[in-house]
C-alpha cells in the first residue's frame, strides 16, 4: 500500500512537470481523448506560457529532460514506436540527446573497486576524468598496464534502484492511458511499457552490453562492413565494461559533412548494408543505429559502439523480409501480399488482390526516387494507415527492425543527400534470395526436415512401448476404446494411456506407411 502511495505522488510530479511543457495533454492531439480528460488539459495549459515552443514530441522532449535519466531513457525508446505515435511525435521525441551530468570521479573509483576487488590503480596505468556521460553510464578514457588505450564504461550509482522506481510511474501512467483513453489501446500502452522496462533492464548489466559487442563483432568480421571495439573480458563485470578506444569521428559531427577525406558515399553504404547483411545472414542487428552511435575510423572503416539494444529475427521472419524487400525492389506488389497473408500478418477475410494494391500505391511513388525526394515521415505514416485498414497486428519482433531500417537510411541520406537505398540494398537482398530461394536454400530446408525426421524417429521406441502399455491394459480390461464417449457432464475419468496410444497408433500408422513405400 506504502509503495502505491509513494509511486502516485511521483506521479503528481510527473505530471506537473508534463503540465509546465503542455505535454500532458498537448493541444495538437486534445481532440482525440474524451471531453473531461480535454477540458482538463485546455486547463492546464495557464502554467505552460512560455514553454510551448515546438511540436508536441520536442515539448514532451524537453519535459522529460527536466525529469531525470530515467526518463530521457524511456523518451528514447518511445521514439523507436512510430507504430504507436505519427511520424512527427516521433521526430520531436528523436531529439532526446541523453547527455546528463557526469558524476564525480571518486564514485566512479569506488565503483571501480567494488567491481575489481582493487583499487583502479592495480588494473590500469591512467584513468581520465569522464569524458562522456550518459543517462545510463558515463565513459573514462583510460591506459592499461600494457599501454593499449581503453575506454571504461561505468554504471551510474544506484541506477537500477532509480530506473525501476521511476519505471513505475511510468507503468501507472500507462494503466490509466489504457483505462481512460480508449482510443489509444489499439496502441497497446500497457505491452509497450512492458516491452521498455524489459529493454531498459536489460542494459543495466554491462556483461550483456559486452556479450553483444562480441557477438556483432563476429558478424563484422565476416561481412567485412563494418568493425566493433574489442572486449577486455577480465575487466568487464556487471557494473563495468572495458573495450578498446578507437581515435574517429562520429557522425554526429558537423565536420564529417565537409571534410574532403570522408568518403561519404561510401560511407552511407557501409551503413544500409552492415544492417541488412547482420539481419539477413546472421538473424541479429544493432538496434540503435543513430549517429551518436556511429564512428569513421583513420582508415576509413565503419565502427559501431553502444550495445545495449540488439534486434534478433527467426528464420520465418528474416525470410519474410528478404521476401517483401526482394518484391519492393522486382516492383512485384502481388507477391509481397502473399508472404504477408502466407505468414498470417494479414487477417484470410481480407483480399490478397487489395492488399497488393496498397502497397502498390505506397511502393510505386518512392521507387528509384533520390533520398532527398522521398518523405520517410509520410511514408510510414501511409504504411501506418494500411495496417489499420487491413487489421494487420503489431509484429514486435518487426518494429524494431522497421525502426532501425528507417533509422540507418536516415543516416545514409544525411551523408549523402543523392543516396538510393534500393541500389544499395540490391546486392545484399539478392544475396540472400539466392541463399533462401536458390539451390542452399532447398538443401537447407531438406536438411531441416531430416533432423525433424530423426528427432521424431528418435520417439517411435518409446511410442512403440506405449502401445504394448496399452494392449495389456485393454486385455486386462482397464479400458475399452470402442466405448461411446459420454456427454461431457457425464464424462468418466479419462485413463491416461489414452493419449498416448493414440500417438503410438499414430506414429506406428506413418512408419508402416512410409516402411511400406520404401518397398513398393
Amino acid at each position: 500500500m506504502l509503495k502505491h502511495v509513494l509511486i502516485f505522488f511521483r506521479l503528481l510530479r510527473t505530471g506537473w512537470v508534463l503540465i509546465r511543457h503542455d505535454a500532458l495533454v498537448p493541444k495538437e492531439y486534445a481532440p482525440l481523448v474524451p471531453w473531461p480528460i480535454r477540458f482538463f488539459g485546455a486547463m492546464s495549459r495557464v502554467f505552460s506560457l512560455g514553454n510551448r515552443k515546438g511540436n508536441a514530441g520536442e515539448r514532451f522532449a524537453n519535459a522529460l529532460e527536466d525529469l531525470g535519466p530515467a526518463y530521457i531513457k524511456f523518451g528514447q525508446i518511445l521514439s523507436t514506436r512510430g507504430d504507436m505515435f505519427d511520424p512527427v511525435f516521433a521526430e520531436g521525441l528523436s531529439r532526446l540527446k541523453d547527455k546528463v551530468p557526469p558524476f564525480p570521479m571518486t564514485k566512479a573509483e569506488d565503483m571501480l573497486a567494488a567491481e575489481w576487488g582493487a583499487p583502479w590503480a592495480d588494473k590500469l596505468a591512467s584513468l581520465s576524468e569522464p569524458i562522456a556521460a550518459a543517462s545510463v553510464a558515463q565513459v573514462h578514457k583510460g591506459v592499461l598496464k600494457t599501454g593499449e588505450t581503453v575506454a571504461v564504461k561505468i554504471l551510474r550509482p544506484n541506477i537500477q534502484r532509480l530506473m525501476t522506481r521511476d519505471m513505475d510511474v511510468i507503468n501507472m501512467v500507462a494503466n490509466l492511458a489504457h483505462k481512460f483513453v480508449p482510443h489509444l489501446r489499439r496502441m497497446r500502452p500497457k505491452e509497450f511499457v512492458k516491452e521498455a522496462r524489459r529493454a531498459v533492464m536489460l542494459e543495466l548489466d554491462l556483461r550483456l552490453e559486452a556479450a553483444a559487442a562480441s557477438e556483432l563483432s563476429e558478424v563484422g568480421q565476416d561481412t567485412g562492413l563494418f568493425r566493433v571495439p574489442g572486449i577486455q573480458w577480465d575487466l568487464v563485470g556487471k557494473n563495468v565494461m572495458v573495450m578498446e578506444w578507437i581515435d574517429g569521428l562520429h557522425f554526429s559531427d558537423p565536420s564529417i559533412l565537409t571534410r574532403e577525406d570522408i568518403n561519404r558515399e561510401d560511407l552511407a553504404r557501409k551503413v544500409i548494408q552492415s544492417f541488412l547483411a547482420s539481419t539477413f545472414e546472421f538473424g541479429v542487428f544493432h538496434a540503435d543505429m543513430h549517429e551518436g552511435n556511429l564512428i569513421v575510423d583513420k582508415d576509413g572503416n565503419l565502427v559501431l559502439l553502444d550495445f545495449g539494444i540488439l534486434g534478433r529475427l527467426g528464420d520465418a521472419e528474416i525470410r519474410f523480409e528478404i521476401d517483401t524487400l526482394y518484391g519492393f525492389l522486382q516492383r512485384d506488389y502481388q507477391k509481397i501480399a502473399e508472404v504477408h497473408f502466407d505468414i498470417g500478418y494479414v487477417p484470410p477475410h481480407h483480399s490478397v488482390e487489395e492488399f497488393a494494391s496498397a502497397l502498390r500505391a505506397v511502393g510505386e511513388p518512392i521507387f528509384g526516387k533520390k533520398a532527398s525526394d522521398v518523405s520517410m515521415a509520410k511514408v510510414l505514416l501511409q504504411l501506418l494507415e494500411i495496417t489499420e485498414i487491413f487489421d494487420m497486428p503489431m509484429q514486435p519482433q518487426l518494429i524494431l527492425l522497421q525502426k532501425t531500417m528507417m533509422q540507418a537510411e536516415g543516416v545514409a541520406r544525411r551523408l549523402d543527400p543523392e543516396f538510393d537505398m534500393w541500389e544499395a540494398a540490391r546486392p545484399i537482398v539478392e544475396k540472400a534470395v539466392r541463399r533462401e530461394l536458390g539451390p542452399e536454400g532447398i538443401i537447407n530446408d531438406f536438411l531441416d526436415g531430416l533432423d525433424r525426421t530423426r528427432k521424431t524417429l528418435e520417439t517411435i521406441p518409446g511410442a512403440t512401448e506405449n502401445i504394448a502399455k496399452l494392449a495389456q491394459a485393454w486385455a486386462d480390461g482397464e479400458i475399452d476404446l470402442s466405448r461411446p464417449t459420454a456427454p461431457a457432464a457425464q464424462a468418466p475419468k479419462q485413463s491416461p494411456l489414452r493419449p498416448v496410444a493414440y500417438v503410438g497408433i499414430g506414429a506406428a500408422l506413418a512408419l508402416g506407411g512410409a516402411w511400406a513405400w520404401a518397398q513398393l
